[in-house]
């Protein structure tokens, strides 16, 4: 038997099923009118935004990772809760533009920009984060083309990475970001050449759980960022700290100590060096504001038996959550946090493989779990859904199409 990850905490039962802000699985199913199914409430959002306004110092701003979840819905609730919002393709500036998103609250990541991206981006007045020389050129000739001035920042990638990130995005030669010894005459260029400087973005990694990796990354970013100021010469508008802030998914895994990271995180911003004494400070999450608060709802299609083995099938699998199936950058398998939805609570009475409906070994939700029996018609729940699930996973794959979206 495999133990199922942790499932958050704030879930309750409801007539024996599983409610996701105070209404049944069930119930959400129907109002949606089919299954699969992504549930986002949105005062799990505003519950996760008050936690970091609290433990981080009022200094440090939160701009919202779109690339985590671009539901519509989601962003234009998060506008009322962040501070910024970080893009990574004309596609989530698209999303940002359609809900009324203030465009210089807007900053663009990516290291493959293409031009009708950066006109749009420059055009829409959008920071634009380079990650080469080349892209800074490009920048330029199109902000000259078409008559604007463009707002740069450099995307640096440090000599430094985040310990025990579940992906690194900083130390030694990387796709992401300028080399840190070539921002200076890169940003002075930029400059010299008529552009707005709007500062530095240095991201080293995602998916920590470990408090003193996170306060160590964070130290490192501050003190990179106020050598690079002071060579450059000129004060830094804003520092974009990056995030890297997990959430539990798998058996074992414990919440980051959030307290810890933000009191560590006040100190060092108490005393900052002269470079950065008027900075704007913020950090970049996405998984850790929204991967909480949505829970996929698939329906159980088929039970049956293969050499001893039991498999509820269901109507959902990989193609809507790739995470879930092992397929999404996990070495060894293991399972997120599932339940069934319709007997949530009730106590395990056997193990069982819960698959998807795709024709692939990969399509797997859980794998010898422990579970409450479950029929045709029940609904299997996966937590940790609202970050990397739908916009993560290849909903175009054998041809069954995305999951349904709701924002309760």
């Amino acid at each position: 038997m495999k133990p199922v990850g942790p499932i958050p905490p704030g879930f309750a039962a409801i007539d024996g099923e599983l409610a996701i802000a105070g209404r049944k699985a069930s119930d959400l199913v129907a109002e949606a009118g089919r299954t699969p199914l992504f549930v986002y409430a949105r005062e799990r959002f505003d519950a996760r935004v008050a936690e970091l306004r609290a433990a981080l110092p009022p200094r440090v701003g939160i701009n919202y990772a779109v690339k985590a979840n671009p539901m519509a819905e989601v962003v234009a609730h998060m506008a009322g809760l962040v501070d910024g919002f970080d893009i990574a393709s004309s596609g989530e500036l698209a999303i940002c533009q359609s809900v009324g998103i203030d465009p210089a609250r807007i900053s663009f990541a990516g290291p493959g920009k293409r031009d009708d991206e950066l006109a749009a981006a420059i055009t829409a007045g959008v920071t634009l984060n380079c990650e080469s020389a080349g892209e800074l050129a490009r920048s330029l000739k199109i902000a000259e083309r078409i008559g604007q001035r463009p707002r740069i920042a450099m995307r640096v990638n440090p000599s430094f990475e985040l310990k025990g990130s579940g992906m690194k995005m900083g130390g030694g030669a990387k796709p992401f970001g300028i080399d840190a010894d070539k921002v200076p005459d890169l940003a002075r260029h930029a400059m010299a050449a008529g552009a707005e400087w709007r500062g530095l973005h240095i991201f080293t990694g995602s998916q920590a759980l470990s408090a003193e990796a996170i306060i160590e990354a964070q130290a490192n970013v501050l003190a990179l960022a106020a050598q690079l100021a002071e060579e450059i010469g000129e004060a830094l508008p804003k520092l974009n700290m990056g995030g890297g802030f997990g959430i539990p998914y798998f058996p074992g895994d414990e919440p980051l100590d959030l307290a810890r990271v933000g009191a560590a995180l006040t100190e060092r911003v108490a005393s900052l060096p002269p470079a950065l004494s008027e900075t704007e400070l913020c950090v970049e999450l996405g998984r850790y504001l929204a991967g909480e608060a949505g829970v996929y709802l698939t329906r159980v299609i088929d039970r049956k038996e293969s050499h001893g083995v039991t498999y509820l099938v269901t109507d959902g699998g990989l193609h809507h959550q790739l995470a879930a199936s092992g397929n999404f950058g996990t070495v060894v398998r293991r399972n997120y946090p599932s339940c069934i939805a319709t007997r949530f609570g009730a106590a395990a009475e056997e193990e069982v493989n819960i698959v998807g409906c795709l024709c692939t070994p990969l399509d797997r939700l859980a794998d010898n779990a422990a579970m409450p029996r479950a029929d045709v018609g029940d609904l299997v729940a996966i937590f940790c859904a609202g970050a990397y699930g739908a916009s993560a996973s290849p909903s175009g794959f054998l041809g069954h199409g995305p999951a349904a979206e709701l924002l309760i």
